[in-house]
């Protein structure tokens, strides 16, 4: 009995040693698949969460400052603020200051603010009382939207089907690409716009008080600019000069033709300057 019992513990010991292993060799296979499996789900779908945050960017944003308008009171100047192709703030970063015009700009120009973002486009409606300043602002707004249109245009040449086709012209299809696409609206108002801008000076129209003769500015067949380079003079001549001229030079701008209103007590004087102005819208070609 007392030989036995060292036997059997060495038989126990094996077994439990053998049993053991066979343990320890089933597990490790069954852990490593199951690992990685459970490590690759997470990364898929973090992947997955990734790819649609990669989409557009801000396309067609970005601040826009307009070309300087002369004024007969100072110059407008507007900048715009796009995002995605629509104005989302309109401001004046210049306007007629000092005397009565520090009042007229801050009546007008708050409210043809308004109305550009309100409107999306320069056809808005001029502040009475600040038609000088208004037209200015148009101006200089409609400026800055022709050169946001023209960044659009360049933009969208780059790529897609369109922006493919312009490369293979060769060399000089960039800058035709940056041209072509600011046609529709920016290219009239920059290069092509400024070359056929043109000043004339209508024939002298004799009236009961004295000659009157109107310069005017064209540009792409548009009035931008009048002015009576004579009128009647002396005694109250002056002060029909000084109410009339102002008034019939906005008209005109403003009407885009000689079919303008008389002023009130300054009939004569209205007659030739329409006269002179009908002279220098045919020898515009308007």
């Amino acid at each position: 009995m007392k030989k036995s019992h060292p036997i059997r513990r060495v038989v126990l010991a094996t077994a439990a040693t053998v049993s053991g292993v066979v343990l320890l060799l089933s597990l490790k296979p069954a852990s490593g698949p199951n690992a990685q499996a459970a490590g690759a789900a997470p990364q898929q779908t973090a992947a997955s969460q990734e790819s649609p945050q990669g989409g557009t960017g801000a396309a067609g944003s970005g601040t826009v400052d307009g070309a300087v308008a002369q004024t007969q009171y100072g110059p407008v100047q507007v900048r715009i603020t796009v995002s995605n192709g629509k104005i989302t703030k309109a401001e004046a970063i210049q306007a007629p200051k000092g005397g009565t015009s520090d009042q007229k700009t801050a009546l007008s120009v708050p409210k043809l603010t308004q109305e550009t973002v309100a409107a999306q486009s320069a056809k808005i409606d001029s502040v009475s009382g600040a038609t000088y300043t208004s037209n200015g602002y148009k101006q200089s707004l409609q400026s800055a939207i022709d050169k946001m249109k023209a960044s659009a245009g360049s933009s969208q040449g780059g790529g897609s089907s369109q922006g493919g086709a312009t490369p293979s012209q060769g060399g000089g299809g960039g800058s035709q690409g940056s041209g072509a696409g600011s046609s529709s609206g920016g290219s009239q108002g920059s290069g092509s716009g400024t070359a056929q801008a043109k000043t004339v000076t209508g024939s002298v129209a004799q009236t009961q008080y004295g000659p009157v003769q109107v310069r005017i500015t064209v540009s792409n067949g548009k009035i931008t600019k009048a002015d009576a380079v004579q009128a009647p003079k002396g005694g109250l001549s002056d002060q029909k000069t000084a109410m009339a001229v102002p008034k019939l030079n906005q008209e005109a701008v403003a009407a885009g033709s000689a079919k303008i209103d008389s002023v009130s007590g300054a009939t004569y004087t209205s007659s030739g300057y329409m006269q002179s102005l009908q002279s220098a819208l045919d020898q515009a070609g308007g």
